[in-house]
């Protein structure tokens, strides 16, 4: 909204200062500095308030050291990092855009899907919360909606370069260009690093032609399913979603960045994604927001942020790899979210197997998800979290290498 009064102050009015609201360099730092005052301002107060409702975490003993000290925690804490991306977002980003439109909705889908979780939970006393069919069915309905935007929208357009041989190219810059609607993605560590879904089906012949979008959308939706799941589940130590996810969050402002300037674009060999610039406004506020919440999150936490948080942060993380079309990445950038999901799939997996092998269930791991098997070898918390997050860093570079690592 911001953007908006004062492009008209810039034009109407000359006011000084007025047009540099004009770089999104400038509203990026504005909305990361909002969005860590909201976490702090609102942070404080939303504790109070829900130790005064008594809005505790339930904690199932599982003999894990220092668990039951965390009996009684808030819980909802989520609700800061929702407020401390909105506002800013809602303040700074140009709001017509439609990849801003696209990640609000997604933050505000998933947020009430994580939030209604966490009320029955804590409010009607059900520790089962809100049946996994539900949630399953509101992620695949979030998929479903940025899948069809994303295909069908004539806004969501990559820039192809007309070369002198008469062939197109997204990422070799020339004088004479158009932005079209396809659906193409990269494919980390290839020279010719284009995946064109369409192509897909071309072996089938014309008549499948028109039919990937049958094929994309299924994508969409279990990139969005799997990541949302892997924040959840992570979300299980003292700032370990939240500090995983700002590393994750720094690295996709990167691409964000790059992916919407066209002269960093072509100096880097990297698809050119017109208006995706404007996505580094909300990179930065959600980088602001995980930030923010680790004061009150890290060890020892003064809230959780329970499902209204993980589910949130999981799947903007999904949608944001979709539009600037580096969903491919995702299995190294979000590596812990991935091995924090294989874990459990693995130690059920072998559990179930070995009980019809040998009559007996047997575990890979002394408990799944994997930052609770460190805990049952004698590992403290804060050292597992910090070596996560080395881990994350480490991937995050191994990500932004892709840009040149062909």
């Amino acid at each position: 909204m911001l953007y908006y009064l004062f492009d008209y102050l810039d034009k109407h009015y000359h006011l000084p200062g007025a047009g540099v609201f004009q770089f999104i360099s400038f509203r990026a730092a504005m909305a990361v500095i909002t969005s860590l005052i909201i976490a702090q301002l609102f942070g404080a107060r939303l504790i109070r308030v829900l130790q005064k409702k008594q809005v505790g975490e339930s904690i199932r003993d599982l003999g894990l050291q220092g668990q039951m000290e965390k009996k009684g925690t808030p819980t909802m804490g989520g609700l800061i990092i929702l407020l401390a991306i909105l506002v800013p977002v809602l303040l700074f980003a140009k709001l017509q855009n439609i990849y801003i439109v696209l990640m609000l909705l997604s933050t505000v889908w998933l947020g009430l899907i994580g939030f209604v979780d966490d009320y029955i939970k804590v409010f009607q006393k059900n520790k089962e919360g809100l049946s996994g069919r539900f949630k399953v069915m509101g992620q695949i309905g979030l998929g479903i909606t940025v899948g069809w935007v994303l295909f069908f929208s004539d806004d969501v357009t990559v820039r192809q370069y007309l070369l002198p041989n008469g062939e197109t190219s997204a990422v070799d810059a020339s004088s004479v260009y158009q932005d079209v609607k396809l659906m193409i993605t990269t494919i980390p560590f290839a020279k010719n690093n284009e995946l064109n879904y369409g192509n897909l089906f071309s072996y089938a012949g014309p008549f499948f032609n028109g039919l990937y979008s049958f094929l994309y959308i299924p994508i969409v939706i279990l990139i969005i399913t799997a990541v949302s799941n892997g924040a959840n589940i992570t979300d299980g130590l003292d700032g370990l979603a939240a500090g995983t996810s700002a590393i994750i969050g720094i690295t996709l402002a990167i691409f964000c960045y790059v992916s919407g300037n066209a002269f960093l674009a072509d100096y880097l060999d990297v698809m050119f994604i017109p208006n995706s610039g404007e996505l580094v406004i909300f990179c930065t506020a959600f980088v602001g927001a995980c930030v923010g919440f680790l004061w009150y999150n890290s060890y020892p936490a003064q809230v959780f942020m329970g499902d209204t948080g993980s589910l949130a942060i999981g799947g903007i993380i999904a949608v944001l790899a979709l539009i600037v079309r580096k969903e491919l990445l995702i299995p190294v950038l979000c590596g812990v979210f991935l091995i924090e999901n294989l874990s459990v799939m693995v130690q059920v997996g072998w559990f179930k197997y070995t009980r019809k092998k040998y009559g007996e269930g047997r575990r890979l791991l002394r408990m799944s998800p994997l930052h609770h098997h460190y805990q049952k070898l004698g590992y403290h918390e804060s050292k597992i979290v910090s070596r996560f997050w080395i881990v994350g860093i480490m991937l995050a570079i191994l990500t932004l290498v892709t840009l040149k690592l062909r």
